[in-house]
């Protein structure tokens, strides 16, 4: 396994602060620069495609993953990546040959992930105390191996968006008028699919069950009040999001705070999109 301790020691030199000079604080910092701009990104693309509750789905599927890898011997790091893709290609696969909508067929795949992670969990007490820590999750537990995951999670994810960036911006304005200019929707959908599966489940390791949700839109629907157009709508999101995962890492670390990383994360990113209300009044005032 590639060694990680330099890139490490980098981010503790170049953040001179006591509490960064740990190494689980080193690798939590690593983990979330690797995490937020993916879940930026991908915020952006799940609010114009109307998509919030597809990741609460996927999250809330993390129970199920965690019971059926102990059924199985599956380590939960592999049983959860595998469950939510399956549930977020079966939510595309219903969608596309159905009349339901989708908001109808993300409740229904919501209500049975959540039912069956609770029946399988039920079974066995062991289980629900490990459960615990995907309720909130805990980024201060990432391991070497979970971030070389996230690398090349960021890689797959980087050479998707660089070569269907602008595709997936054509199908959420109008899938129909897409598929008419020979643009496979159909490919795209099930690849974002599984894409936003991947991202939201490494989120719940990071942020947990409860607040996954919030790290995909809160940095997103700020940036459509700060943007005037979708390229730098994707900017201002990474931009807000990195900096809300810095600042709260580095906030929920202090001696007078000491809160989860993961709700204080989310609390700077609101705070974010309370100032980024200033500017819409002013334009607002200006059109007066």
């Amino acid at each position: 396994m590639p060694d990680l301790s330099p890139i490490l020691a980098v981010i503790g030199a170049l953040i001179p602060l006591e509490c960064m000079q740990a190494g689980f604080m080193q690798r939590a910092m690593l983990g979330l620069l690797l995490l937020a701009p993916m879940t930026a990104a991908m915020g952006v693309q799940v609010i114009n495609l109307r998509m919030a509750f597809f990741s609460d789905a996927i999250s809330h599927s993390a129970f199920a993953g965690i019971a059926l890898g102990a059924l199985f011997s599956v380590h939960p790091h592999w049983s959860m990546p595998l469950l939510g893709v399956a549930v977020g290609i079966g939510i595309v696969a219903i969608g596309r040959h159905s009349m339901l909508s989708s908001d109808t067929v993300i409740g229904v795949f919501f209500a049975a992930v959540t039912a069956g992670g609770i029946a399988l969990v039920s079974r066995d007490p062991s289980l629900a105390r490990d459960t615990q820590i995907f309720l909130y999750g805990d980024i201060l537990t990432i391991a070497d191996v979970d971030l070389l995951q996230l690398g090349g999670l960021l890689l797959l994810f980087s050479a998707f968006q660089i070569l269907a960036f602008n595709r997936i911006l054509y199908i959420c304005i109008n899938p129909d008028l897409a598929e008419v200019h020979r643009v496979k929707v159909w490919a795209y959908q099930y690849v974002f699919a599984a894409l936003l599966a991947l991202v939201v489940i490494f989120s719940v390791w990071a942020m947990g069950v409860l607040l996954v949700t919030a790290m995909l839109i809160v940095p997103a629907a700020t940036a459509r009040n700060l943007a005037r157009s979708s390229g730098t709508m994707f900017w201002w999101a990474v931009g807000i999001s990195v900096s809300s995962a810095v600042g709260g890492l580095l906030l929920s670390a202090h001696q007078s705070i000491r809160t989860a990383t993961g709700a204080t994360i989310i609390l700077i990113s609101f705070t974010w999109f309370l100032v980024s209300f200033v500017p819409v009044a002013l334009r607002k005032e200006k059109a007066r």
